[in-house]
């Protein structure tokens, strides 16, 4: 995580050069009259509240050494979302306390807080419901498994419910949920959707890439999508990423797959700098993964040779192979389709 430790006082300088020596990817920030109580520390000129603005969103965590009001009234109206801020950690400038103050889970600020703790001999300060009380939660589970929450507002419902004993009905294919849990909380494990939608738990748990009907849409349900869809993708030369785009959204919809389940987007190598190609993938926010002519043609895939593909880059197939290849191993969910200047597959990863 890049860091950004920041003292205002002697003190704080010396202890901030700790920080930053324990914290990979960290930098400490002190006024030029403490400059020399901190080796390698950058100095900052002019407002406190001016560098946090400016590395507001440039960072992923902020170490303050300095007072805990001071640190609320910088932030305050620099603050978005927890999904996006920041974590934020504030230790007093003694060493005493390492207080995990904003973005606990998702922006990682309780394990900061204990990274601080761990360096300086300080204590950490986790006010967490969830941690406090020895439960997993449902968003660190997320962000540890690098699944994509649907909805933000139901982890805090799903939570409540975790603190308070109720019965949550979970599907998880994974299996990562029995796993992290480990038989702490009130949790009933389900083969499908209906049956724990009918057992009459108080909230649930869904840990899935499909899209739900509208009939199974609950305020208590808190869904986590798993990034494990490759898309597999050939194309003309010169084809836009807004007809690619179309292509995809067309046939996720059709076979209710959801687009935040997409892992990356795979082709040929030949492709690589394909301009409409690489523009999609960057508005997924996934990567492209490229493959060799010589590896595509060792995938055997159900649909018969492709002349067009064999005469332009010597593959017999790009759309299948490729998404086997990405999937390592998994299972096509969508054999290639043509629409347009676009050649589609979609493999589940095993």
């Amino acid at each position: 995580m890049k860091t950004a430790v920041i003292a205002i006082t002697r003190n704080g300088a010396r202890l901030g050069a700790k920080v930053q020596h324990g914290l990979a990817g960290a930098t400490l920030f002190v006024a030029r009259k403490y400059a020399g109580a901190a080796g390698g520390a950058t100095v900052y000129d002019g407002e406190l509240k001016a560098l946090v603005a400016r590395l507001w969103p440039e960072v992923g965590g902020f170490v303050f050494i300095m007072a805990t009001g001071i640190v609320v009234r910088l932030i305050a109206p620099l603050l978005r979302a927890k999904d996006t801020d920041p974590a934020v950690v504030v230790m007093d400038d003694a060493g005493n306390f390492a207080i995990s103050l904003l973005s606990g889970h998702l922006g990682g600020a309780n394990e900061l807080a204990s990274r601080c703790a761990f360096v300086t001999g300080a204590r950490e300060v986790i006010t967490t419901a969830t941690d406090v009380n020895g439960l997993p939660s449902f968003d660190l589970l997320a962000k540890e498994e690098g699944w994509e929450i649907e909805d933000l507002g139901r982890v805090k419902v799903l939570n409540s419910l975790l603190l308070d004993g109720a019965r949550i009905a979970v599907v998880d294919p994974s299996g990562r949920v029995r796993t992290a849990f480990r038989g702490r909380g009130v949790l009933t494990f389900h083969e499908t959707f209906l049956e724990a939608l009918e057992s009459g738990a108080a909230g649930f748990l869904f840990v899935t890439n499909r899209q739900l009907p509208p009939q199974s849409r609950s305020d208590r349900l808190l869904v986590l999508r798993p990034r494990n869809l490759v898309l597999g993708i050939g194309c003309n030369s010169g084809t836009s990423g807004e007809e690619i785009g179309e292509v995809v959204r067309a046939d996720l919809k059709r076979l209710f797959l959801s687009p935040k389940s997409i892992r990356c987007v795979a082709t040929a190598e030949a492709k690589r700098h394909e301009p409409g190609l690489v523009a999609f993938a960057e508005t997924l926010g996934v990567p492209l993964v490229c493959y060799g002519s010589g590896e595509l043609n060792a995938v055997a895939v159900p649909s018969p040779p492709s002349v067009h593909a064999l005469a332009a880059i010597g593959a017999a197939g790009v759309a299948e192979p490729a998404a086997l290849l990405a999937s390592e191993g998994g299972t096509l969910l969508l054999k290639k389709i043509r629409s347009g200047n676009v050649t589609l597959a979609i493999a589940e990863t095993g």
